[in-house]
């Protein structure tokens, strides 16, 4: 197995004389890949690492020697088991009440009334009934009033 140090220095496969840190090594990889393209075209890579480049004629003497296969093997182990036995245990998750009721909220969401530019109709089921003789106030600034039209009326859009 190789040593989990990422600062461990490792050869380059594309040229000797490069000597990498572990945890830059991926992204050495790519690059030198693609400067030596004539050495890239040689080498295959590990189907169980992709760190390891190795000549194509040696790729299958690898596979079977390769450390890191061991932990795949292990990950894609096949279950024996009897026709009709059941694979998975029976499972122990426990779902929180819902006490959501989406079709009420639906419902609730088509009986309210639509807004509607320049009415007041919109806040006669929402307010108070203190509320519902609205005053009209305005946030503007003093000398700054509230449009009477929509813009778009009389400027020859949607006409």
């Amino acid at each position: 197995m190789e040593s989990p140090d990422p600062e461990r220095l490792l050869q380059c496969p594309y040229d000797k004389k490069h000597r990498i840190r572990a945890c830059r090594f991926p992204y050495h990889l790519i690059k030198c890949k693609k400067n030596h393209p004539d050495v890239a075209k040689q080498l295959a890579t590990c189907p169980f690492n992709a760190r390891h480049l190795v000549p194509r004629a040696e790729l299958s003497h690898h596979i079977s020697i390769c450390d890191d296969r061991c932990c795949i093997e292990q990950d894609v182990v096949i279950p024996t088991r009897n026709p009709g036995e059941e694979t998975l245990p029976e499972s122990t998750l426990l779902h929180p009440p819902c006490d959501e009721d989406w079709d009420k909220e639906l419902a609730e969401e088509n009986n309210t009334t639509p807004f509607i530019w320049g009415t007041t109709r919109f806040c006669d089921n929402k307010c108070p009934a203190s509320n519902t003789a609205m005053e009209h106030k305005s946030n503007l600034a003093s000398g700054k009033q509230v449009p009477k039209t929509q813009p778009w009326k009389n400027s020859g859009y949607g006409q």
